[in-house]
């Protein structure tokens, strides 16, 4: 049967169809999400056997049958037609059934078992798999796929983030013709290379980074011109010298789009011959660089800045720990070994503040910016879960950076040339509603969703018992942060102009921002030229979107598995948490480092619980308890698998009832898989000091 484009989704929608996204859920109905919708009001329940054989993903036509309205009746539909599948590949677990291997999917949104077709030496029931779907099923016949890959036991946590990234595409491999470029790329920098740029090697260059980071893309100096003001320079490695567009190390960072950090593990963009060496700012030896010095009045004003293709050496290679330090006054070994960059670093401190206060007063939004990471032994197994609070150094460089990303942003806007911004835009009316909803029982009444409105509530909050919550409320709120070829500015930032400069070796849009960059620099960004990157502007811009959202996706799901093994030798302890989600099903309870489990409704007392979608409560019936977000809660820690990354928790004194079947918690969208163009308000570096930008 041939499938339906374009045209006849447009000719079913002018008849009355609907055309949208399919969501399942693991009870047997779900939702159709509208291609045109603008929130969860806009979308239609889809009966139990009345998906048409869709899948959790697909893209569907449907048509409805009862618009819902009076009396609290749901809008619902049948779906009539499939018209383009997500889940070309499934990953789950082998079972056996009358002689053959079938797989149950991990995800219980989608059907199964699907039957596999073909066999391979040494599988056998019990290992985590992929398949290729070949059949989606009938009424008659199973879904049929063939073997794409085995990654272990399936109790295994490896196996299980094996798995992971395998369905969002992040492979730790990279292909034979990428590395042969990489090991032929030269590992100093050449003299040849050097010609014509701005020589800063004898300027006190220093990179300031996690101490284990050793991809070092950016680096900063700070001195005082003739009119006492400051002059920043923000040192970005050179990417694009070494990764020349259409080459396979282009191509495949095109098709990675970012680097992926879990726990103690990173898989880069680019191999390691670039990313840690000739690309990697590394101390005391040459690079090359795009640096961007900006003259900055007292008030932290840019009054002037200057673009170039340059060559560093820099002094230091920095940890945040050691600056950290350092500024407290409270190592003197530390400060006289780095006695001759003290002075600077004290300065930075101080323009970092100057910086920070003037993003403020223009509506920039202060979020709570500390982040959980797993921590590992020398064997990999993670032993502690750490809330990391981000220091003055850490301040300072993200201070540092925001401002040349600014800077080049409006560098070229000003001059009408092709970018890469990186765009946030204000809250949906939908997310600004739920919002109100959700703070009112809280005593908080917010009119705007404005970022002075915001960032006002968030201060009325700090210091409250409730200002974790109210934190979490506001950041979920918000947009997500993408890439686009149009200037639309940045909500959470109050900025006009951004785009993301600083850091090429991890993101591909700031490699396309420096070709676009150095095509200017060296009078060629005209004509043919311009038009080529202008088109790729916006493939780069799609593309790097939804890989980010892959990668995003994969580190929140792998470290799920991290934290479940950890959690799994402190089963029977009891911790203070906090309510971070109210669902229909239950609670999900945040503890102070960062893990997440669930507190479900049978573990609570009494006989029944009723849901309040609009205010996120669950209340006993006959107006007992009621659990709200925000809530502080002590819970015991009851199970955790780290094969699936769930923890159940309890009450203290309850017991672990068998966890039901349960819908997901929130809609959730899968990338598409690799070869089609494929939330955070920031894209954070790294779980250990990685910067945010």
């Amino acid at each position: 049967m041939r499938k339906k484009g374009n045209d006849d989704m447009k000719q079913d929608k002018q008849a009355g169809g609907l055309a949208g996204i399919y969501q399942a859920t693991s009870r047997g109905f779900g939702f159709l999400v509208p291609e045109d919708g603008g929130g969860r009001e806009d979308d239609w329940f889809i009966p139990p056997r009345a998906e048409g054989g869709a899948w959790h993903g697909d893209r569907v036509l449907a048509r409805p049958e009862d618009e819902g309205g009076e009396e609290g009746r749901r809008r619902t539909a049948r779906i009539t037609a499939v018209v383009e599948r997500a889940n070309k590949t499934v990953t789950g677990v082998l079972v056996r059934h009358n002689r053959g291997l079938w797989l149950r999917p991990d995800s219980d949104r989608l059907p199964g078992p699907i039957q596999v077709l073909t066999k391979r030496k040494g599988v056998r029931a019990g290992d985590r798999a992929a398949v290729a779907m070949t059949s989606f099923g009938s009424a008659k016949h199973p879904p049929m796929g063939t073997m794409r890959g085995v990654f272990g036991p399936a109790g295994d946590r490896e196996s299980a983030v094996a798995a992971l990234l395998y369905q969002y595409e992040i492979d730790r491999e990279f292909p034979d013709a990428v590395m042969l470029e990489a090991k032929a790329t030269p590992q100093s920098v050449e003299e040849s290379a050097v010609a014509g740029r701005l020589d800063l090697r004898d300027k006190v260059v220093i990179t300031i980074d996690g101490a284990s980071s050793k991809d070092l893309d950016d680096a900063v100096s700070l001195e005082r011109d003739g009119l006492g003001r400051w002059v920043l320079g923000v040192h970005i490695a050179d990417v694009s010298h070494y990764v020349r567009p259409g080459s396979a190390l282009d191509l495949e960072a095109w098709e990675r789009g970012t680097s992926v950090y879990f726990a103690d593990q990173v898989v880069p963009m680019l191999p390691r011959e670039l990313s840690n060496g000739i690309c990697s700012l590394n101390p005391r030896v040459d690079r090359l660089a795009l640096s961007c010095v900006m003259t900055l009045t007292p008030e932290g004003e840019v009054v002037d800045h200057t673009i170039a293709k340059s060559v560093i050496r820099t002094t230091e290679r920095m940890t945040y720990e050691d600056c950290n330090a350092l500024l407290a006054h409270s190592d003197p070994a530390l400060a006289e070994r780095y006695a001759r960059i003290l002075p600077m670093l004290e300065d930075m401190a101080a323009l970092s503040r100057v910086l920070e206060g003037r993003r403020r007063r223009r509506g920039a939004l202060e979020l709570d910016t500390r982040e959980s990471y797993v921590v590992c032994d020398e064997s990999g197994t993670p032993v502690d879960v750490v809330l990391r609070t981000p220091g003055i150094s850490e301040g300072l460089i993200e201070s540092f950076m925001l401002a040349a990303n600014e800077c080049v942003a409006e560098h070229l806007n000003r001059l009408d040339k092709p970018c890469v911004y990186r765009v946030h835009e204000k809250p949906s009316t939908d997310k600004a509603e739920t919002l109100r909803a959700m703070l009112a029982p809280l005593g908080y009444d917010l009119k705007e969703a404005d970022g002075p409105s915001l960032q006002k509530l968030l201060d009325t909050a700090k210091g409250k018992p409730e200002e974790a919550a109210v934190s979490m409320m506001v950041l979920r709120s918000l947009m997500k942060a993408r890439y686009d070829g149009e200037n639309l500015g940045h909500f959470g930032l109050a900025a006009k102009y951004y785009c993301h400069f600083t850091s090429p070796i991890r993101r591909y849009p700031d490699l396309m921002v420096h070709r676009i960059l150095t095509a200017l620099l060296d009078g060629r960004l005209s004509g043919g030229v311009e038009r080529r990157l202008a088109a790729a502007v916006q493939k780069a811009a799609v593309q790097s979107s939804q890989r980010e959202l892959a990668a995003q996706s994969a580190e929140r799901e792998i470290e799920k598995r991290y934290m479940a093994e950890f959690m799994a030798g402190h089963v029977g302890e009891t911790f203070a948490g906090t309510v971070s989600g109210v669902t229909r099903f239950g609670l999900f309870v945040l503890l102070p480092g960062g893990v997440e489990g669930l507190l479900g409704v049978e573990a609570l007392p009494g006989r029944g619980y009723r849901y309040d979608e609009t205010r996120l409560t669950l209340t006993e019936e006959g107006g007992g308890t009621a659990y709200t977000f925000g809530m502080p809660l002590e819970v015991v820690c009851a199970a955790a698998d780290p094969a699936t990354g769930q923890i159940d928790f309890v009450l203290p004194g309850g017991q672990l009832a068998p966890r039901p079947t349960r819908p997901a918690e929130r809609r959730e969208e899968m990338p598409p898989r690799r070869g089609k163009d494929r939330r955070a308000m920031h894209v954070p570096k790294g779980r250990k000091g990685r910067k945010k930008r």
